[in-house]
């Protein structure tokens, strides 16, 4: 855990947040175990407060006195309390002890009653089943992408055990609540929000599935994504790899209008990705098409391209999918620089293979 340079630590922000009641057990919050992914870092401290759907309002002016208390601290210029909703505790007793595939709750279920964030026109998933694909890299070109074609874009980095989004986007900062609202950050005409900008970039985001789930709820519900006189065209969630409650969170309860799957060629990462397709579909999700990353390096003498992870993978899993392949991203130094320094390809006038081969995807998109 990254600490303050000043008296401020871990331990006297907890004994600070006891003075906080909690109007449920009159316990301090800390003792009542309400302090949830404690962060401190220099000048700024925070913490989720997760309570009860049903006890969300009760709990604001807590939420505020928290923030207080943090802020009256030395060393603290800026303290957030993030307030959350997590699922009825029956709900909670009921999954315990039960196995995963004997849970009700657990079964992916077709969308039924589902909601589009405010102010948001359209919705696309970017999804991998598997890390390390390139499945962020995909995400924030097809944000800068759309961008550049005129569109109001957002970017969600829902990936709350490794955000990507803040490096990628070379963006920093902290998003403010304004009227009960987060206020995202702007990167390259993009509208971005990422667990990343409330904790340090090597901090572990040590958080259960439930708390995960109902970070992300929040950064879908209660971020202004856009207004009533400029709402965003296209909201692009960068997904967290596997198959997990972050998928099951998002997909029954979001309107999302698409899922685009990204993979590399060779058959280990088409396993994954062929899960993750299946899983979507389950929820009644539409299968948008395929990206496949990886997919060759230019020989830099001759330019013939050498396929180092295989080849016709991901043709093979889109025809089986019934589903175009949108692009097929090469292996260049260029996308991995502008990973590295914060200035995605498409973010800028860049030429190349990826780049003209990300714009040709968000395109075919549209």
């Amino acid at each position: 855990m990254t600490t303050f340079h000043t008296s401020a630590d871990r331990d006297a922000a907890l004994r600070a947040l006891d003075a906080v009641i909690d109007p449920r057990t009159g316990q301090g919050l800390a003792t009542a175990g309400l302090v949830q992914g404690l962060v401190i870092r220099e000048g700024r401290a925070g913490f989720m407060l997760e309570v009860p759907a049903a006890d969300a309002a009760t709990y604001a002016p807590v939420r505020a006195a928290a923030e207080a208390v943090l802020g009256g601290m030395p060393g603290v210029e800026r303290a957030q309390v993030v307030l959350t909703a997590s699922a009825p505790e029956g709900v909670t007793r009921q999954r315990k002890g039960a196995r995963v595939s004997e849970d009700p709750k657990a079964a992916l279920k077709p969308r039924k009653e589902v909601t589009r964030p405010a102010h948001v026109k359209r919705v696309i998933a970017v999804a991998s089943g598997k890390g390390g694909v390139g499945k962020s890299t995909v995400s924030v070109n097809l944000a800068c992408a759309f961008a550049g074609l005129g569109l109001r874009v957002g970017l969600l980095d829902a990936d709350v055990y490794g955000p990507s989004a803040p490096r990628m986007m070379g963006v920093d900062g902290e998003p403010v609540f304004v009227d009960g609202k987060l206020q995202p950050l702007m990167a390259h005409g993009v509208t971005v929000m990422s667990i990343g900008f409330l904790v340090d970039e090597g901090s572990p985001m040590i958080w259960r599935g439930p708390m995960a789930s109902s970070a992300v709820r929040q950064m879908v519900n209660d971020v202004r994504w856009g207004t009533e006189d400029a709402p965003l065209d296209l909201l692009v969630i960068d997904m967290p790899p596997g198959t997990g409650d972050i998928h099951l969170t998002l997909m029954e309860n979001f309107a999302v209008d698409g899922v685009v799957i990204v993979s590399t060629p060779q058959e280990i990462a088409l396993i994954d990705a062929r899960r993750a397709a299946a899983m979507f579909r389950k929820t009644g999700a539409t299968i948008l098409g395929v990206i496949e990353n990886m997919a060759f390096f230019a020989d830099p003498s001759t330019g013939r391209p050498i396929p180092i992870f295989g080849t016709g993978g991901a043709k093979a899993e889109a025809a089986n999918l019934g589903v175009p392949v949108l692009a097929e991203i090469p292996i260049e130094i260029a996308l991995r620089q502008s990973g590295d320094d914060g200035r995605p390809l498409t973010a800028s006038d860049s030429a190349g293979a990826a780049a003209d081969a990300f714009r040709a995807a968000a395109k075919r998109l549209l």
